[in-house]
């Protein structure tokens, strides 16, 4: 694990690559987590944490089913969602800056609605219907993205690109 001040200047200068996990049960309900730490704090949010360093996807990607869900691969169906990019105005420290992540988004479809989950960066769960969901002011803004279109980080890229030409 990165010292304190090290972890901190990081977040300052540079994005960080992570992995959110949009867990559907069989009946489309969608399962959030209540913030403990910052950024986010006390919102409800997706699962999902940060690569590490000199760690593969793979690792990273198994690491955090097992830490956030209590789940194996094998345990699910996934589909690629996209890459988004998330900011924040604050970070896990007091200090004054933001936090910038590039996200690696990923629909987990289970066969049955789980109701055990370790706590480790969530007070609470629940499962919500995405139209509660889009509604909620307690559901954090990127996590409403992954349900409302042209919210990826490419979205407008193409285009854009297209025009320079």
């Amino acid at each position: 694990m990165l010292p304190f001040q090290i972890f901190k200047e990081i977040v300052e200068h540079t994005p960080l690559v992570s992995i959110d996990f949009v867990v559907r049960a069989p009946d489309k309900k969608v399962l959030l987590g209540k913030r403990v730490n910052r950024p986010a704090k006390e919102y409800w949010f997706v699962p999902g944490g940060r690569i590490l360093k000199n760690e593969t996807f793979k690792e990273s990607f198994e690491r955090l089913l097992d830490e956030e869900l209590g789940l194996k691969v094998s345990d699910i169906k996934i589909k690629p969602l996209g890459v988004y990019q998330h900011f924040y105005e604050d970070s896990f420290s007091t200090d004054s800056f933001g936090t910038h992540y590039i996200v690696l988004a990923y629909e987990l479809n289970l066969s049955s609605e789980m109701y055990s989950f370790p706590c480790i960066q969530h007070s609470d769960y629940k499962w919500i219907n995405v139209n509660k969901l889009l509604k909620s002011n307690m559901v954090h803004e990127h996590t409403k993205w992954y349900f409302l279109n042209n919210k990826n980080a490419d979205h407008g890229l193409h285009d854009f690109l297209c025009e320079t030409q």
